[in-house]
């Protein structure tokens, strides 16, 4: 099975959110469609990020990169009710590297 990261900048939190509520919901979210292999919280440039690396099921190519790249996008929306996020990125492992979908 392919292996996807996803990285996404956060911001800030929404009123009323524990800290622990924002990678709770992306690893949820993002666990209702993949295996979530593993998740951090990193620094990247001063401000939180959240890192996730998940698995999707082979097909082709193409089809599973928009798998990819549409539950990112779905796990963004969920934690956007949870705090406020930055710039998302997708990217594939490949050949040992991890490149941008």
């Amino acid at each position: 099975m392919p292996s996807f990261q996803t990285r996404l900048k956060i911001t800030g939190l929404r009123p009323g959110n524990p800290p622990e509520a924002v990678m709770d919901t992306a690893v949820e979210v993002l666990g209702t469609r993949h295996h979530v292999e593993a998740h951090q919280l990193q620094i990247a440039g001063g401000v939180p990020e959240l890192n996730l690396r998940f698995l999707v099921e082979a097909s082709e190519y193409n089809g599973e990169n928009q798998q990819a790249r549409e539950s990112a996008a779905m796990m963004r929306d969920a934690v956007e009710h949870v705090a406020l996020t930055g710039p998302l990125s997708v990217l594939r492992r490949s050949r040992g590297k991890w490149l941008p979908v």
